[in-house]
């Protein structure tokens, strides 16, 4: 069996006559007459099938039943009475819950920071950080399963049709094994580099940046001997600590100190390509309001240009 619908008004009226244990008094805390509000309350116990009061000429008691509802009736009215500014709230960014997709290399740079102090700022919205790399959170976008994502990829590669905020650019850094014949001397020798196997991610997963890489090499004749695959960046570098070659990097990682590998700056006329990193969503103006204080943020923590 369903339960009677019982409006907002009737538990109003019942709080008001359990809390004064007199329908006169409670009349007229409600600005109405005591008639009606007697006839009220015989309709919610009617509806209830029970009966709240014990009452005759000279008193009024709360029966069991109605000992039992009145701490929950009052939380309800309560908590009714916060509604209209929680909704307000909410369409104002300040409650609710943001998806935010992120690459591993975005840790290394200002996403703890940017998320101590957004929770500082707004702690109503609840910030959901999923790791993901950059296919996934196109995929996620496109199902709608993420608000947005932050990703990497080769400057003026971002992916088309999402909105768009770029919130870094770095160059490239080369991370090779410490007892690496290139990890020391003033200068690299380039040609020995390009021969070198080398440990990247999967081009599936950032196509842009594979490409920029790859394109380093074969503007020098060569061809990348890739010697092994790996998806996050901290599991690339740990890979090179176990000399299984060389590895191209966001020069962030280098706040990635793994034991057996040195982080090694090439010159800027090596033609090193840089990678940047976006924050993306789908539309131009969003329909979860936490998502666009959260664009707004960060677009106000960025390094002025």
């Amino acid at each position: 069996m369903s339960e009677p619908l019982i409006d907002m008004r009737a538990w109003k009226q019942f709080a008001a006559v359990a809390q004064e244990l007199h329908f006169g008094r409670a009349a007229q805390r409600l600005h109405i007459t005591q008639p009606p509000l007697t006839q009220a309350i015989a309709g919610l116990e009617k509806k209830l099938g029970l009966r709240l009061f014990d009452r005759n000429k000279r008193s009024v008691q709360l029966t069991a039943a109605g000992r039992a509802l009145l701490p929950q009736v009052l939380d309800l009215l309560e908590r009714a009475q916060l509604l209209p500014g929680h909704a307000r709230a909410a369409a104002a960014g300040e409650l609710g819950r943001l998806r935010l997709a992120f690459v591993s290399t975005v840790g290394f740079g200002p996403l703890p920071q940017w998320v101590r102090a957004f929770r500082a700022e707004l702690p109503g919205v609840q910030l959901e950080l999923i790791e993901a790399t950059g296919d996934v959170q196109l995929e996620a976008l496109q199902r709608g399963d993420i608000d947005a994502g932050l990703l990497l990829h080769a400057p003026g590669q971002a992916p088309p049709a999402l909105e768009r905020l770029r919130v870094a650019s770095e160059p490239l850094v080369l991370a090779l094994p410490e007892h690496h014949a290139l990890a020391t001397g003033a200068a690299l020798d380039w040609p020995m580099l390009l021969d070198e196997p080398l440990v990247i991610f999967p081009r599936r997963i950032l196509v842009s940046l594979y490409d920029a890489i790859a394109a380093l090499y074969h503007a020098a004749g060569r061809e990348p001997r890739v010697a092994q695959e790996a998806i996050q960046m901290q599991t690339i570098v740990n890979l090179v600590s176990a000399e299984l070659g060389v590895a191209w990097v966001p020069a962030s990682v280098r706040q990635f100190q793994r034991p057996g590998v040195v982080y090694r700056e090439v010159p800027a006329d090596a033609g090193v390509p840089h990678c940047e990193t976006s924050l993306v969503w789908r539309d131009a103006a969003p329909s979860v309001p936490a998502l666009a204080r959260w664009i707004d943020f960060v677009r106000a923590a960025l390094p002025v240009p």
